[in-house]
This record gives C-alpha cells, structure tokens and sequence, in this order.
C-alpha cells in the first residue's frame, strides 16, 4: 500500500505496545508447547540456511544460484543491481528473508484467535524489517554510491538531515517537503469563502464557475481526522473543482482541529454541530429544498448516519442523492486497522487520551507509519540519513503530514460503535442524537464508490452499504486505492473502474464484479452525468454572500467567532 494511503488512517486507532508485546508471547508459549511442530519449524529453517550456503558457493564459482523461492523482484529496498549481482550481498539478503520467512511463518502456524496472530504478526514484521540489509549503511550499494559520487558530501547532509529531524520532527526522518505548498494557493486553492462557522466547523461556499448551476446544491463532507483538502487537493487534481466546474454549486465542511475543550464531544456533537449544521446552512442560503451530498470515508459513515437520522424522523427527502467514497458501514471486513480494536487495546488507549483529552496527530501519525515502517519509516531513513536526499515534495503527501487531534469521548464512541460492535448496521442497535438507527430507512439514491487497493476501506466492505440500505444504489469499483480514489482526475493512463447500473439486493461483492463492465479512465468521468440526472433544472448561481475567503481558518488550526449565515435574497 502507498504510504500515504496507510497514514491517512491515523484516526482510526491507536497502536498500543502492550498488546503486541502479549501477543507475541503467545506465539512463542504456543510454539514451546509442542515440541513436534517446533522441531519441524526448527528443521524447515536449517535446511534453508544450508541451501543459502550452497547458493553463496555456487555464486563465488560463478555459478546460478538454485531457486530458494525468495526473491527480491519488486521489493524497493534491494533494487540496486549490487543486491543480485554482488554474491555476498546476495547471499545476505538471501539469508535475511528465509529468516523473515521463517518468523512469519511461525506466527501463522500459532494456534491462537486471529487476532491475536495477526498482532504477533505485525510485530514480527516490524522487527524484520528493522533488521533488513538494506538499513545497514556500510552494506547498502546505494548509500556508498552516493557518497563515492559526492566524495562524501551525502553523508554530511543526510547528518545534517538527521539533526534537523531529532530537533523538528520528534527524532523521525521526514516523509515530504512541504516548503512548496502554501494552502489557498496550490494546495485547498479552489475559490470560495466561509459563510458559516459554529464551535465545530466552517461552511465554505465556492465560487461558481458556470454562467448556470443546478438549482440542487451540493454539500461535502469530509472525514474529520484530517483537513478537508484532501477533496480540494490541487488545481487540476481537485474533486471540488472538478465539482463546480460541472455547473454544481458547492459547500464543503471544514473541521475544527480538537483540544482540550472539546474532550467530550461525542458522534451525537459531530452530527449536530457537523453534517446536519452545514445541510441547515445550505439551505438557508440558498432556500433549496434538496440538497445532494458527496462524502469521503468517515465523513461517509457519518453522511449515512444522518440520513438513517434524517429518515427516522421524516425528513429524508431533505437530501436528493449522496455519492461515498470509500466509505465503512459494514465494519465486520475491517482492513488492516481493526486488529488493534479489541477491548483490551482501546481501553489502554483511553487510559493515555484521557490525560489530555485528545489523542495527538503526532503520535497517531507515529503509530501508522510503524503500520508500514519498511515504506514509512525506513525508506526514508535510508533517503534522507543516509544518501542526504531531500524528501519528495508531493501534494497527498503534504497533506496527508497535515493530520489532526481527535477528542476522547468521539474517538471512543467511534471505536467501540464500529470496528467493536458493528453497531451501524444493526437496525436501532446504534442510538445518536436520542434517535434509533436503521439504514433500511434510507430511500436516498447513493453513487457508492471503492477501490480494489483500499486495505483501509476494503472495496468487498464498502459494496455491503448497497444492501442495508432501502433506496436504490449504484456501485462503481476504481482501480485506485483510499487516497487516489479520491485524487482521480481524468488523464491519467492506468486508471479504470468498474460500473453496474444498479447494485441488486442479496448480490454479493464478487457476483457483482463478474458481472459488472470495466471502462477505462477515472471514475468521476462517471459520476459527473449521474449527480448532473440529480442536479436538478439549471439556474443562476445562488448568491451566498460575504465571508473570509477560503480556505478559512479552521484548516490552518487557528479559532475564530462563530457566525450564521447571512440570508440575501436569490436571483
């Protein structure tokens, strides 16, 4: 998975040492416990080792090594020739993953819950890849090539790199340059302004750009645990753009970044003074009946819920259609982040949140790179340490470094409610704002979108959401993982997706892919004739009235006075 796609679950879960710690002690009481299947494990690894020796002879005489079914094609860590071509070099790495291999393979073979296995696992994976060749300076071909190029000049800036890091970014080498990218200008540039703000969000409004629009405005709402500009990303790289471009008049959420303060907000706050605030605002300034809503993960789960919420007290119709992408209901295929949802795990998390009230973006930052320490950790160590190379300078990335808190009680409430209880899906086993939750209420048309590179989201996950819902759904499969199916403009030359006019009730995920037509492209040259049948008749631009521009001040972690709507009269 790209590394950007794995931070951005950061909000999702909090890695907790402890548990890791027991669960690899399990593996290891488990395996003392049969000596038979230890004995066998033992025997498999030396037989491996014996032949890694072979092979070390076989390449100093010159000749093909015999095939130990560990090789390094595709791995990034050993793409210089000198890993394959070098016989010692070869035989290291060779060496390394039959050990890796083997380690793995213990931890699979422990007969403990799933569970349980899959944290021993991903702690033994943090280890080996702590251990790879690759993180040894004075073996890695490419470390000594830069320097022999440099006359050493690479090593003096990757210490420099490093002090930097010690000093600026908690002792962790950085994974991007932001120094390029300035929001409101080339990063959350689409124009608009702030029309609303309470204790929770700004609502920005942006600036048509159709001499008409359709008279069914269009609301986004974005996840909370980071800034919404993941929609916004980029000129030419922005869903909002792509958006008002299409003749949509938009509005887009803006969470506040948590502190203290807000240590008990709760979803029923998030509700509230969130996705139903920003909907009563939209159509305050616009006198728009319906509203169409596109939503992104847990703004998505939340954009459900208030439509379960809206429906159960009659006011479905409020909301036209709604597009999710990548977005959870069904949290019984939680991808890889809900291994580390038990009970035990989150009540150590809340025991450390509890302190402060909020669980800090640095260290959920921290916890999802270790999720992937070869690709979030350790590559740059061996970039920016040790070769002197600066990072890349790329938007997802900058934005993705731009994380947020999360407040106690919510976050809590969130975990317990999905990745513990699949609650969402229960009809009224989920309560928010005193109203039972049932899905099967829900009448709303839903554009429903996954990715077949999503471990956060998984797409066979986000396809249940057209079968607890009572309205019509279309599902549609992108190639792309949970980021880029969001960043998915038209152009670019390995993109497709999958589409059915509707998805069918009791029609499993992969019943549905055999059946579905694959189109190249982006997906959102899909969408966009669906939200225009949902748009409604078209008009003049809705007049929104005065604000600070966008993209306000919420997003730059900064508060300000809480303000209504002003009401003008529509053209």
């Amino acid at each position: 998975m790209p590394p950007e796609e794995l931070s951005y679950g950061i909000g999702i879960t909090g890695l907790d040492p402890a548990s890791l710690t027991d669960a690899l002690r399990a593996v290891m009481a488990d395996a003392m416990m049969d000596p038979m299947r230890m004995g066998t494990w033992l025997s498999t690894l030396a037989l491996a080792e014996q032949n890694v020796g072979m092979n070390m002879l076989r390449r100093l005489s010159g000749q093909a090594p015999g095939d130990t079914g560990t090789g390094t094609k595709g791995d990034k860590r050993f793409a210089e020739p000198e890993w394959s071509s070098n016989p010692i070099l070869a035989g290291i790495v060779e060496d390394y993953r039959v050990r890796t291999q083997a380690a793995l393979q213990l931890v699979d073979s422990a007969r403990l819950p799933e569970a349980t296995r899959h944290k021993a696992r991903f702690a033994m994976q943090l280890m080996c890849d702590a251990f790879a060749p690759s993180n040894v300076p004075w073996l890695n071909p490419g470390v000594l090539k830069e320097a022999t190029d440099t006359n050493g000049l690479s090593l003096v800036r990757g210490l420099q790199n490093f002090l930097d890091d010690v000093r600026d970014n908690g002792g962790y080498p950085r994974q991007v340059d932001r120094s390029g990218f300035e929001l409101g200008v080339n990063i959350g540039a689409t124009p608009g302004r702030v029309v609303m703000r309470n204790g929770l969000i700004e609502l920005i409004a942006y600036t048509p750009q159709t001499p008409e629009v359709h008279e069914i405005p269009l609301l986004c709402s974005p996840p909370w645990i980071n800034k919404y500009y993941i929609m916004d990303l980029a000129p030419g790289r922005s869903f909002v753009e792509w958006a008002v471009q299409h003749g949509h008049q938009t509005f887009m959420i803006s969470y506040r970044n948590p502190d203290e303060s807000m240590s008990q907000y709760t979803m029923d706050d998030y509700l509230r003074e969130g996705v139903l605030a920003a909907l009563d605002s939209v159509q305050e300034i616009t006198g728009a009946p319906r509203v169409n809503m596109a939503a992104l993960c847990l703004g998505g789960t939340m954009t459900l819920i208030a439509l379960a919420y809206l429906a159960a007290h009659g006011a479905g119709d409020r909301v036209a259609s709604a597009t999710l992408t990548n977005t959870l209901v069904d949290f019984s295929m939680p991808g890889d982040l809900g291994v580390f949802t038990d009970e035990d795990t989150i009540a150590r998390l809340e025991r450390r949140m509890h302190e402060r009230g909020y669980l800090d973006s640095a260290e959920m930052a921290r916890t999802f790179d270790w999720m992937r320490s070869s690709d979030l950790i350790w590559s740059y160590v061996v970039n920016n340490w040790f070769k002197g190379k600066q990072p890349p300078a790329f938007d997802i990335l900058a934005w993705n470094g731009d994380s947020t808190r999360m407040p106690v009680a919510m976050h809590s409430q969130y975990l317990r409610t999905c990745y513990l209880h699949n609650a969402i899906v229960e009809p009224k086993a989920f309560t928010i704002g005193d109203t039972p939750i049932d899905l099967g209420k829900i009448t709303t048309p839903l554009y429903v979108l996954g990715a077949e590179g999503d471990h956060i989201a998984p797409w066979r996950a986000t396809y249940m959401t057209t079968q607890y819902v009572g309205g019509e759904s279309k599902y549609v499969l992108t190639n792309s993982g949970h980021i880029a199916g969001i960043v998915n403009p038209p152009g670019g030359k390995k993109t497709w997706h999958y589409t059915k006019p509707v998805a069918r009730r009791g029609e499993s995920p992969d019943e549905w892919l055999e059946t579905a037509d694959r189109h190249n492209g982006s997906w959102w040259e899909d969408w966009a004739p669906w939200a225009q049948a949902r748009g409604g008749a078209l008009r003049a631009p809705y007049t929104v009235g005065d604000g600070d521009p966008a993209p306000g001040v919420y997003v730059r972690n900064e508060t300000a006075p809480p303000f209504a709507p002003a009401i003008e009269a529509q053209p």
